[in-house]
């Protein structure tokens, strides 16, 4: 593999993961294949290109490239359901072992970026790896005490200072160290990006930020510290902002980002306006990450059902994070 290499990691074997994937691959120029590699189960990758009757060869990772192939690294996980829909203690396995090697490969600078298909948390915790999600399995394998949620999509980008914590938690972690960290993380990534003076908005906690103290102090004593602390260091930030607003404006051009104080208050916004096209990014990882904005839909996955849109997003925001790796 080389630093420009892609590493898909397949998610849960029993969810829409295989299926996005080798549809995805089916849509792109044959020759750009080689460029992928795709961590998972061969069995299942199979049996999902069957059931959505496409013709797309599979190759083994390291061999003798197979024009039009796609590369598979198989990482074998004894008892596998062998079908789809199915929640399963071995899938969960499963799907960490992928994300295992994938941090490897990535880790040693045999892959530029990570892009990784959905996988299901029950699943997860089943097989005994108790993550609330990939942002802190990720940080947990790399040894980092931190890290972020970015949401992008063409017209609207949103960085969480938390996410899969309750409600009463997160108002509590929206300290000023962590909103400035936060501010920082997503201008230092929007800059890598391309944008050289990101413009960034803080979401308020509070309906109308708190209107002065009438419904609560928390922007002003939590958010506006670290709000400041950035403003005097150069970056373009403003804030608090009331959520029901500051959404709106960053999607009608005003803002590059916004920074949600919470899970729902980001996710929320986005999935309402890009829920085909929204990509999640981990931040402030020393590897790259992004990934379908989506689960493992065990409702439909199996039966060719599932769109492979958001995949292809992700595919294309991987291989901007590959590009600027360096």
């Amino acid at each position: 593999m080389t630093a420009s290499k892609i590493v898909i990691t397949m998610g849960d074997p029993s969810g829409v993961g295989a299926e996005v994937i080798v549809k995805a691959m089916a849509s792109l120029p044959p020759e750009t294949r080689a460029r992928y590699t795709v961590i998972g189960d061969r069995n299942t990758l199979q049996r999902a290109t069957k059931s959505c009757a496409l013709d797309l060869p599979l190759t083994e990772a390291g061999a003798v490239p197979t024009p039009g192939a796609l590369p598979v690294l198989h990482v074998p996980v004894d008892g596998l359901p062998g079908e789809f829909g199915v929640l399963s203690p071995a899938c969960g396995e499963a799907s960490y072992r992928y994300i295992v090697k994938a941090v490897e490969l990535a880790t040693e600078g045999a892959a530029g970026s990570i892009v990784t298909a959905p996988i299901n948390k029950a699943a997860l915790n089943a097989a005994g790896h108790h993550f609330d999600g990939h942002t802190g399995m990720l940080a947990h394998l790399t040894g980092c005490k931190s890290s972020w949620m970015l949401l992008a999509s063409p017209t609207l980008n949103v960085i969480h200072v938390s996410t899969h914590v309750s409600l009463k938690d997160a108002i509590e972690r929206a300290q000023p160290d962590r909103v400035y960290e936060t501010i920082v993380t997503g201008h230092r990534h929007f800059q890598r990006m391309g944008v050289a003076a990101p413009r960034i908005a803080v979401a308020g906690i509070n309906p109308h930020c708190g209107e002065g103290g009438l419904f609560g102090r928390e922007d002003d004593l939590q958010l506006v510290p670290g709000i400041e602390r950035a403003k005097a260091e150069g970056i373009d930030v403003v804030g608090p902002v009331p959520a029901d607003t500051v959404y709106y404006r960053a999607h009608s051009g005003a803002f590059d980002l916004v920074v949600a104080q919470y899970h729902d208050q980001g996710h929320i916004p986005i999935k309402l306006i890009a829920f085909d096209t929204a990509v999640n990014t981990s931040l402030g990882l020393p590897i790259d990450r992004c990934s379908v904005d989506h689960g493992t839909a065990f409702d439909i996955a199996g039966t060719g059902k599932a769109n492979h849109v958001n995949m292809l997003a992700a595919l294309e925001y991987g291989g901007k994070l590959a590009a600027t790796r360096a």
